[in-house]
């Protein structure tokens, strides 16, 4: 990972070039304006979730084919947002279409199993090599389910996290995320703090986090907690961080964070929404060669459909199958979910896919790093599989707290701009990522990298 820091870049050019790309970017969306002032009316918002708002207002899209996405002005862009990771199939993959199309003639839904969802199971269980699989819709109720799992394999209450990583919008993990750098505090101590209102107070307490790779911190937390009588009933966390861009863990933190949990009884669970499926066929667990008790799938599950599922050793999900602790939801196992995640398992995400994915990340990473360098710019690019980012820091992030007190949150926002009126559809937001797809080619890549390069001339001339 390569960091320049030579440069230092204006502000006042920072925010110039922003007020332009802002101006052109509601230029080109009216009609997104227009479809806002309609849906305002009876979304809350004018969107569906919060994290699709926008001021002064979202885009709204209609269709998608391949790595291109098309908004309601007729814009046609490489998609490398793909629903916030989900796409890594692309959009409209000939093999899901299929698989769907005749799924639901034969019935959309019978709140029992079928047998695409046996085969997507094992599938599941060869790829992680967990025993015991449980499905979901979403990667909220995973994490949601997997944490009470724990707690009841356990008999414990208390939840251990990464400080400032996401895993769902329910209330045991809706702490510490989003803190101000002057409200993070003593990285052996950190305040469990709510992420926004609505989280009950009791609740949060019972979550502690901790930073990332910093196993030895984690350590003494778990020690102060247990001679409290609060020992925890888990540690949820993912492999590499993706909600400051990419965050990967450094050697060997994966494997001491392993041994700690084992030694002191604690169950490991992987959040996986972002990373399973999408860097490797066994994600993180396999790109990473550590195993965890338990893993937390959703997003590219699915292939564009609501999906999620809950994998754990059959230890640990004894207790599931025993009764003790009801895993339960009307549409766990869907057919038409299950038929679209065993043709996405089976016929696209194959391993000649995440050879694609390997080969298209190379081309991304190093040609931002490229333009990093021509234009000594203070940051680095850094990927995996299907994805990366471009980490506007002068120094390499490796937790929420050096994300917090180095990222260039102007000159991301700028970005992201720049992107959206060039043809580059791309998540919203600082701590958001590239995600490719089996579908993307050299051409998008370029694009993406020739567009940043453009931007890095107009910082630095």
């Amino acid at each position: 990972m390569a960091v320049n820091s030579t440069v230092v870049l204006d502000p006042e050019r920072v925010r110039k070039l922003t007020e332009r790309e802002s101006a052109m970017l509601d230029e080109r969306t009216r009609g997104s304006a227009e479809m806002y002032r309609r849906a305002r009316k009876s979304l809350s918002g004018g969107v569906a979730s919060t994290y699709q708002a926008r001021n002064p207002w979202p885009i709204y899209l209609t269709n998608g084919e391949g790595a291109v996405v098309f908004d309601v002005d007729g814009n046609r862009m490489w998609d490398f947002h793909n629903g916030f990771g989900s796409m890594v199939q692309g959009h409209g993959h000939p093999a899901i279409v299929k698989a769907v199309s005749e799924r639901v003639a034969l019935g959309t839904h019978f709140a029992a199993t079928t047998e695409d969802g046996v085969v997507v199971a094992e599938e599941l269980q060869r790829r992680w090599g967990l025993e015991q699989w449980r499905f979901v819709n979403s990667g909220s109720e995973a994490t949601m389910d997997a944490i009470r799992i724990a707690r009841g394999f356990t008999g414990r209450d208390t939840v251990m996290k990464i400080f400032g990583s996401y895993h769902g919008h329910h209330d045991a993990v809706m702490v510490s995320i989003g803190v101000p750098y002057d409200k993070i505090g003593d990285r052996e101590d950190y305040a469990s703090l709510p992420y926004g209102a609505g989280v009950p107070h009791a609740i949060t307490e019972m979550t502690v986090a901790v930073p990332f790779n910093d196993a030895g911190a984690m350590e003494r937390r778990i020690q102060r907690l247990e001679a409290e009588g609060r020992k925890p009933a888990c540690v949820i966390m993912e492999a590499a961080m993706m909600n400051l861009g990419v965050v990967l863990p450094e050697p060997g933190y994966l494997e001491e964070v392993r041994e700690i949990t084992r030694r002191h009884g604690i169950v490991l669970i992987f959040d996986e929404v972002k990373t399973g499926l999408a860097i490797a066929a066994g994600g993180a667990t396999e790109r990473f060669g550590v195993k965890p008790d338990m893993v937390t799938l959703a997003k590219t599950l699915g292939g564009g459909l609501p999906s999620g599922a809950i994998g754990g050793s059959a230890e640990v999900m004894h207790v599931v199958e025993d009764g003790s602790v009801y895993q339960v939801g009307t549409y766990n196992g869907n057919p038409l979910t299950m038929a679209a995640a065993r043709a996405s398992l089976l016929e696209v995400l194959t391993p000649d896919a995440y050879r694609h994915l390997d080969a298209l990340n190379e081309r991304i990473v190093n040609g931002c790093q490229a333009v990093v360098d021509r234009y000594n710019l203070p940051g680095y690019a850094v990927g995996i599989a299907s994805k990366g980012c471009v980490t506007f820091s002068p120094v390499p992030i490796v937790d929420y707290e050096s994300f917090k007190a180095n990222q260039d949150v102007a000159v991301t926002e700028l970005a992201w701009l720049y992107n959206m009126n060039r043809g580059i559809f791309m998540t919203p937001g600082r701590e958001e990522e590239w995600t490719l797809s089996v579908t993307h080619t050299d051409e998008a890549v370029d694009a993406y990298v020739e567009v940043f390069a453009e931007m890095a001339r107009e910082l630095t001339e």
